[in-house]
């Protein structure tokens, strides 16, 4: 088997949030490729990095009162932090916000552009007057042109799955600031896409996407492909384009671009050369790992920009499916929406990466978390058959033998029977068929246990001059076991290392020529690993779940209870109270008591949840005025982000009041 040189890539994942479990399907998958690839001794490297830029980093940073810098930088430590605990070993892990990709981007710019591959042209955009910027379209909601679903975004509608213009949705407003957008003209720049159509016809069908990928990509091509919008204009957090003051690389140009400076890095660290991967004659493999939603950008923008620019294209890209957990898309209202670190404060990372490899294949289809089937499945596989083998032989041969092994193997032909799959097992890991490998795998431990049963050691001990039987029993096992552990060390590299020192090994590479282990001493065994506890399930779900009773509004019910505890006068200044006006009011989904209301407080405007709904209709409060509480921190609920208080009075129910317009006048309140 002669080695390989690798290049293997993850998608970027975004500096806006943590890493839950839906993002972990991708980056387990990969590292359990990459592991794989290592362990059979070929040269393979692995690099990712923070996707940094866009408008959604900069109105973050903007929230929490920071730079965009400081925001990135704490993110990818958190980031960074769960990936080595799920053992993602990249060998460089960087962020798009970096001088290789600005550097990189630019080269790649220009080059694009000298073959003329670039224009530019004057268009109208939605544009937040308030905010005084320019809206992406997901920046916008309103009511669905087509159907009239509220709520949608400015892109598509997720109710009846129509694409349409910004300008087309009813009742429109910026999520940014919630005023209606306007339109206004600006000067950007494209990616003339179409002339690569036929460089990118053959490389779709040169083997290089999966079949299910090819003919949706077929589709698109069929459709002709547009120009692509690669500027964005002032305020965004990027990289400003050469020679065009006050425009920015959009993030989808400089985001790819990020693999190959996260590589750079690696080189300059490592010493290696980084044209004699990137070049167009390289023979290295070039490999991209990416969920099925992002296709669009990765099989036809990226390769595009590659060609036109004298780079080489990938070698493949492997696109996999999205999670479901129990069968549902994650929701937080059920707990199922869970975070990396939720998930690692109550249980083992080991056996997600298992699960995950148990239920993963080449293809695109979703795969699914179901609880019970995880439980059922770790408990049954890795403990109960795999490490329990360890556990029932390695107390003989420490009682009896004194932790060495026996001189010759018992079994040749059941041992030469496991060594004999290596080939078909490394066949379904080249092939991303993990789901089938574990397979393999557990055939090969139920023969392991098979075996034990048959022979059982534990009746031999108590049989005189049986000493020799129940030794080369006992060693056989720790041998199937040894094998069992090196076909699974991809996967919970974790339990392999600590197998390792159970068995005094160095690092096992892959079992092709593996010889039974005879006269070997191996050190006392350790517990390896523990079942799953159904409470800590039901612990990680109880802290996914975000409350489902909302504190959006402050209503005064308190009449016949006692007078809370007194504060200073000074915690009372801390709160900044407004006069607003409510600009709409709407009903929310779901939701008996509450009313999305968007609110003018003077200098912007801001979306807060009441439950004032038994109260007021959401026509009879368009144009009222309300107390906010204007500096309280903003809560992320079910239903959305509520970026204040509303403060009523009443004894609740239908007595709940809040002011009318001339209402306020008589009391000399005005809107600061």
């Amino acid at each position: 088997m002669s080695e390989r040189t690798i290049l293997v890539t993850s998608a970027l994942p975004y500096a806006n949030g943590p890493i839950h479990l839906g993002h972990l399907v991708e980056y387990i998958q990969t590292d359990i490729w990459v592991r794989f690839q290592k362990q059979r001794g070929h040269r393979c490297f692995f690099v990712c990095a923070d996707d940094s830029h866009g408008t959604p980093i900069m109105l973050r940073a903007d929230s929490e009162g920071i730079s965009p810098e400081d925001l990135i930088a704490r993110v990818s430590i958190e980031h960074q932090a769960d990936f080595k605990e799920f053992s993602v070993a990249f060998d460089h892990y960087h962020s798009t916000h970096s001088e290789e990709n600005k550097t990189l981007s630019t080269l790649i710019y220009q080059r694009l552009k000298e073959q003329g591959y670039i224009s530019s042209r004057e268009i109208t955009q939605a544009y937040d007057p308030i905010k005084e910027m320019f809206l992406p379209d997901r920046f916008i909601k309103g009511d669905c042109p087509k159907c009239g679903a509220k709520d949608q975004y400015g892109d598509n509608c997720e109710a009846c799955g129509a694409t349409y213009s910004p300008t087309d949705l009813k009742n429109a407003v910026s999520v940014v600031s919630g005023a209606k957008p306007i339109e206004k003209d600006s000067v950007h720049y494209f990616l003339k896409l179409s002339g690569f159509t036929e460089m990118l016809r053959e490389w779709i069908h040169g083997g290089h996407v999966q079949d299910t990928v090819k003919n949706k990509l077929d589709e698109w091509l069929e459709q002709g492909l547009q120009e692509w919008d690669i500027s964005r204009d002032a305020p965004y957090f990027g990289f400003e384009i050469p020679g065009a003051p006050g425009k920015y690389f959009y993030v989808w140009l400089d985001a790819p671009i990020g693999y190959m400076a996260s590589f750079k890095k690696l080189c300059e660290k490592e010493g290696l050369a980084f044209d004699d991967f990137w070049r167009e004659d390289s023979t290295a493999e070039l490999y991209h790992f990416i969920g099925k939603d992002i296709i669009y950008f990765h099989a036809l923008f990226w390769p595009a920009m590659l060609t036109g620019a004298g780079f080489r294209t990938p070698s493949a890209i492997f696109a996999h499916g999205f999670l479901t957990v129990n069968g549902e898309k994650m929701s937080k209202s059920r707990g199922t929406f869970i975070k990396a670190r939720t998930y690692l404060e109550h249980l083992n990372p080991e056996h997600l990466r298992y699960y995950f490899a148990a239920k993963l294949s080449a293809g695109i289809d979703d795969i699914d978390l179901s609880f019970d089937d995880f439980s059922q499945r770790v408990n049954s596989d890795l403990v109960g058959k795999v490490v329990n083998i360890a556990s029932r032989c390695s107390g003989f041969i420490k009682k009896r033998f004194n932790n060495q092994l026996s001189d010759q193997c018992a079994e040749p032909r059941l041992y030469q029977q496991f060594i004999d799959r290596n080939e078909t097992i490394a066949q379904l890991y080249e092939g991303r068929e993990f789901g089938k490998a574990m397979r393999e795998i557990m055939t090969l431990a139920d023969l392991a246990n098979q075996y034990i049963d048959e022979k059982k050691p534990w009746v031999i001990a108590k049989a005189e001059n049986k000493d020799q039987e129940l030794h080369e029993v006992c060693s056989m096992g720790i041998n199937l076991f040894r094998v069992l552990v090196a076909y699974l060390k991809p996967v919970v590299p974790v339990l392999a290392q600590e197998s390792e020192l159970f068995l005094k090994l160095e690092s096992q590479r892959w079992p092709t020529t593996f010889k039974p282990l005879t006269g070997h001493t191996i050190n006392q065994f350790k517990p390896l690993m523990t079942r799953v506890d159904p409470a800590k399930i039901a612990a990680v779900v109880e802290a996914s779940k975000e409350s489902m009773e909302p504190v959006a509004d402050a209503v005064v019910e308190k009449k016949h209870e006692p007078i809370a505890k007194t504060i200073a006068f000074d915690d009372f200044a801390k709160l900044d109270l407004r006069v607003a006006k409510i600009i709409k009011a709407e009903a929310v989904d779901g939701a008996d008591k509450l009313l999305q209301l968007t609110v003018d407080i003077g200098d912007e405007t801001r979306t807060i949840f009441a439950g004032i709904k038994s109260a007021y209709t959401p026509e009879s409060l368009t144009g009222r005025l309300v107390v906010v509480v204007a500096n309280l921190e903003p809560r992320k609920m079910r239903f959305g982000l509520s970026e204040g208080m509303v403060i009523a009075a009443g004894p609740g129910g239908e007595d709940i009041w809040v002011l009318a317009p001339d209402e306020g006048a008589q009391v000399g309140m005005r809107i600061k």
